[in-house]
């Protein structure tokens, strides 16, 4: 694993955290000496930093134009994922639901890009246009939960940790047969899917205990352990 860079603490580096949902990622970022800025549309009470109820792609160009996007450090983005994520675009084709789902990831790119910032877009493994310039997975953090994500990485660069071998399976039922196994199944309901406690001790998410913002989180071993790396680039270090 990398190691972080000492940062001045009378100065941190500031993330903005777009579609921060209940601030898993922005936790990640916080463990590792960074001060956060969350962005969600939809109210979150139990984000543990500074929040603003916003659409993120309107308050990012709105940084953008006023040239207040030059107080970030870098920017990290969870856009919706159900447009992608494998498990949401085959449920809905097996079920014959065809159901739509707005893909903001390129016009998000495109704001990224004119922010000048480096930053990461973080989608679970799928269809996402996303570069696969990270995947990591539970197994290398030793969390209780699989929970393989992919980030793009736009104007740096992170060496890819080793992916450990899975220890066993996910427990639960699939396809109608149930296994026992080292890791919960942090999404769903029923079909032996994880409890709230059990999905905030798997992923070391202990401040909400809403069931659907655990679902959607990321853990935050996966954002301190990008965070480092990001310090460790020489881009991370406060002026």
């Amino acid at each position: 694993m990398t190691q972080p860079v000492p940062i001045r603490r009378d100065r941190l580096p500031r993330v903005l955290d777009l579609f921060c949902c209940s601030g898993g990622a922005g936790k990640g970022y916080a463990d590792a000496g960074f001060d956060i800025d969350g962005v969600d549309i939809t109210d979150r009470p139990n984000y543990p930093f500074t929040f603003h109820r916003a659409d993120a792609l309107e308050h990012l160009a709105a940084l953008i134009t006023t040239g207040e996007i030059e107080r970030y450090a870098m920017v990290h983005a969870s856009p919706p994922c159900q447009a992608g994520c494998a498990l949401t675009v085959g449920t809905n084709a097996s079920r014959g639901w065809g159901r739509e789902h707005v893909q903001l990831i390129p016009e998000l790119r495109c704001l990224l890009d004119a922010s000048g910032l480096p930053y990461i877009i973080e989608q679970p493994n799928g269809r996402a246009p996303v570069r696969a310039d990270l995947r990591l997975c539970g197994e290398m953090f030793g969390l209780g939960v699989l929970r393989h994500r992919t980030f793009e990485l736009g104007g740096w660069t992170a060496q890819q940790p080793p992916h450990p071998k899975h220890r066993g399976y996910v427990r639960g039922y699939r396809h109608g047969v149930y296994r026992d196994g080292p890791y919960v199944a942090a999404y769903g309901a029923g079909g032996g899917m994880a409890t709230v406690p059990e999905m905030q001790q798997a992923m070391g998410i202990t401040w909400t205990d809403v069931r659907e913002e655990l679902t959607e989180a990321i853990p935050p071993a996966y954002t301190q352990w990008i965070a480092n790396a990001f310090q460790v680039s020489g881009l991370g270090v406060a002026a």
